[in-house]
Order: structure tokens, then sequence, then C-alpha cells
């Protein structure tokens, strides 16, 4: 491929910057040198700028001036890219022409990752925020109201995996039910309702660390119950060792909270019954 310029491409270049600063537009100026080809014509302009006016508003300028400030405070692609929301190959655009930044210390290039990680996650949670929240409720609707049927095949299951068994070696048959979750007793609670116990044959205990808000605590199961003082025994508290690491510290750590119900050897009965129909129903053959 033949790349030398015309002869006259000097005399072109001179006439064409000319009138290029002189405020012409590129169209102007093939109009006043005549018939010349495009690609001459960018060749003899190469490194003049067009006059302002025929530059065209552009809705990036704005942020182009931001990356190129940014750029030459010291920030590097990616917190170009995350503080103005733009793509990094667009950032590369706008500045490249600007000096490299001076190379970040170790300690600094952590904290900077370490700034946009915090920028990431408080963003990304109040997204998976609320998609476990859409979720849960879209479930929640699925199943609505329960029957008492329900409520009994529920409560048997909820027994049989978080209450008090008997044991191979010791039968008591006596049910026991104990939960750090209110929601959870609550839903017991309805359970022995729809069994026919009736609240007076219920016993309560708190089981509850010693460094907490034992008397708050006290307080809350309580009113949550709806049970009589009396029907509560002594608080058990669980004796502090300092060489644990306690996760259960939040203002909402009430402790666990035991159910007895009274002469419940019947009950128990029934619940070793329902649970093992269910279980028998999804061990059973085709």
């Amino acid at each position: 491929m033949n790349t030398s310029k015309p002869r006259h491409f000097d005399q072109l270049r001179g006439q064409a910057v000319a009138l290029r600063r002189a405020g012409k537009s590129v169209r102007q100026i093939k109009q006043i040198l005549g018939p010349i080809g495009n690609g001459a014509l960018q060749e003899a302009l190469r490194g003049e700028p067009p006059p302002e006016w025929t530059r065209r508003p552009n809705a990036k300028d704005d942020l182009h001036a931001k990356a190129r400030d940014l750029r030459l405070q010291g920030l590097d692609y990616e917190e170009i890219v995350a503080r103005l929301g733009v793509s990094k190959s667009s950032v590369s655009l706008w500045v490249r022409d600007l000096p490299r930044p001076p190379r970040v210390a170790p300690d600094e290039c952590a904290r900077r990752t370490s700034e946009r990680m915090r920028r990431y996650w408080t963003a990304e949670r109040r997204v998976r925020a609320t998609r476990r929240a859409m979720a849960s409720a879209a479930a929640a609707a699925d199943i609505g109201g329960l029957t008492d049927r329900e409520i009994v095949i529920a409560g048997a299951i909820a027994y049989w995996c978080e209450g008090a068994k008997n044991k191979p070696h010791r039968r008591a048959d006596r049910v026991t039910f104990a939960n750090s979750d209110p929601e959870l007793i609550s839903f017991f609670l309805l359970f022995l309702d729809v069994a026919g116990i009736p609240r007076s044959d219920l016993a309560f205990q708190l089981q509850i660390h010693e460094t907490a808000d034992v008397v708050s605590a006290e307080r809350f199961w309580l009113a949550m119950t709806g049970a009589q003082p009396e029907q509560f025994r002594k608080t058990s508290l669980k004796r502090h060792n300092p060489g644990t690491t306690r996760k259960n510290t939040s203002d909402g750590y009430y402790g666990c909270l035991r159910v007895d119900v009274k002469r419940s050897c019947v009950l128990y009965r029934k619940i070793e019954g329902w649970a093992s129909a269910v279980t028998r129903t999804a061990a059973a053959p085709d």
C-alpha cells in the first residue's frame, strides 16, 4: 500500500489549517477548497481542534470533566467508575492522556478496597433484604390460613423436632417444649389450644444467661404467653463463662422459654402418634 502523502499535501494542510483556525467547519472548508476526499482532509486537519461552535452538546460532558478531575486527584479507574457510575472503557477514553497517578501505598490500597466493598455491601444488603422479604411474603400467601387439622400436624412435627422425647432407656411420656423463638412458642401454645389443653395446665420456666436483662425478659415472656405469674417457675440462670464469646447480646435477646404440660402422658402419646403418621406417610412406597 502506498502511504506517501501527495506532493501538494503541505499546501493543502496550510490552507485547511488556516481555514480551521478562522472558525470554518469541515463542510465549509471543502466548499472553499473544492473537491477533497474525506480522508485527505482529515489527515490535513490532524491535531487541529474544531471550532467551539461546531461542537454538539454532549450529555456526558459533565461526567467527562468530573472523571478528569478525579484522575488528577489520584484516583484509579475503579474508583472513578464507582464514583460516577460509568463504564471503565469510558473512563479510560476520557483520561488516558493524563499522567498516571503515583503508585498507592499498600495500606492506602487496602483502605480504598475496603471502602469500595463497604459501599457495595451497603447497597447489596438492601437489595437482598428486599428479595428475602418478597419471597417470604409470597410463600406466606401460598399457605394462607390453617385448619385445626393442619395446626395439629404442624404442631406435632414442631414438637418432635424441638420437644423432649422418650429415650430407649427411659420413658417419661411427658410434654416439655423449649425454644427461644417467640413466634414458635406462640404457635406451640396455639397447638395446645387446638389439642384441648387448658392454659391452666401449663407451667413455664425462663432459661437465660445471667449477664442478660433478666427482669425485662421475664416481663416479655409473661406478656407474650398471657399466663399468670404463679405459672412461672424460678428463672434458671446460665453462668457466665469468660472464655466464651456470646452472640446473643442484642436488645432482642429474651433467653429460652420452657413450656411444661402437666399431666401430659395422654397428650405425649397422641403427639407421638401424630408425628409417626406424618413420617410414615413420607416413608411409604408409592
